[in-house]
């Protein structure tokens, strides 16, 4: 099913209305290109498949059954069906105004996880490890900031406000800008790399090859690469585990849950609140983890 081959000219007519509303639905609310992207084409697929029919006519019965059709057959996982589920639950609701439609009634939550987080011990032992000057910069804008990988790899250089110790993060997760802190701690390393990398104009970390930016598997190679140098190749962390201790070790150093959900880009409280199960929480201000574990300024971002 690629959804670069879809296309509303395919459905009926009923159909093809309920998409564009669905679509001007999704833009009045302000919905980030790539959930209007997701939730347009998995409604112009389950409209195809019972394109015999209107659209009020598709019943939570024919909805479960198609999920189990693209299941079974396409061989998609769990994701792919929520991505379903919360497309058709959006439009039922929102759209259509028929509001039995529910992503939990269609298929289930996946077993709650907590993240997997290193200590702060640990995040002081991965930085003294014998790092290359690319490996130490991945990763402490991924701790220091709080950023994906993918950010880290899409970095451009005017993004980074040296003065106001902040950065801007363009087109994150659901194509919202947002900043987030700079360390001190990371800023001398940062000039050092920018100056070895020969002055890159647009990306910090460009491919020698390509001229482009780093394809964020290529970066989180360098995550691997750095944790094995730290001694931690058994233990299972990734970029993502430095995005979760950022935001703990945030939380334990006492900054408020709302920022840190604003700093790593959450469009829901509920997302950040889990890092509530990993901490003592209390209230004092907003200092980047990476300072607070190797010395550095205490300046705050918007």
């Amino acid at each position: 099913m690629n959804k670069n081959e879809i296309s509303a000219k395919q459905l009926n007519a009923d159909a093809q209305s309920w998409i564009e509303k669905l679509r001007q639905a999704l833009l009045i609310q302000d919905k980030g290109k790539g959930t209007v992207k997701s939730y347009t084409a998995e409604m112009i697929l389950l409209f195809k498949y019972y394109n015999n029919k209107t659209v009020a006519a598709i019943s939570q019965a024919d909805i479960e059954l198609y999920i189990v059709y693209v299941k079974t057959v396409h061989k998609v996982g769990r994701a792919k069906c929520r991505s379903l589920a919360s497309a058709c639950a959006y439009f039922y609701k929102q759209v259509i105004k028929m509001p039995y439609i529910l992503p939990s009634a269609l298929y289930p939550h996946k077993q709650f996880i907590l993240p997997n987080i290193m200590s702060q011990q640990q995040v002081i032992q991965l930085f003294a490890a014998p790092l290359t000057l690319k490996e130490y910069c991945v990763i402490g804008l991924l701790y220091g900031s709080g950023l994906r990988i993918s950010e880290v790899a899409a970095l451009c250089i005017q993004d980074i406000d040296s003065p106001a110790k902040r950065i801007k993060v363009v087109q994150g997760k659901g194509a919202k800008d947002r900043f987030t802190l700079l360390a001190d701690a990371l800023l001398e390393k940062l000039r050092l790399y920018y100056i070895a990398a020969k002055r890159p104009k647009e990306f910090l970390f460009t491919s020698p090859q390509t001229a482009k930016a780093f394809h964020p598997r290529s970066m989180q190679l360098v995550v691997t690469g750095a944790m094995k140098k730290a001694g931690f190749a058994a233990n299972g962390f990734t970029s993502h585990t430095l995005r979760h201790s950022f935001a703990t070790h945030m939380l334990d150093n006492g900054s408020n849950i709302h920022v840190i959900k604003t700093l790593l880009g959450h469009s829901r409280l509920e997302t950040t609140m889990v890092y509530l199960h990993l901490q003592q929480h209390t209230q004092f201000g907003i200092v980047s983890p990476l300072d607070k574990l190797l010395g550095g300024g205490h300046g705050t971002a918007a």
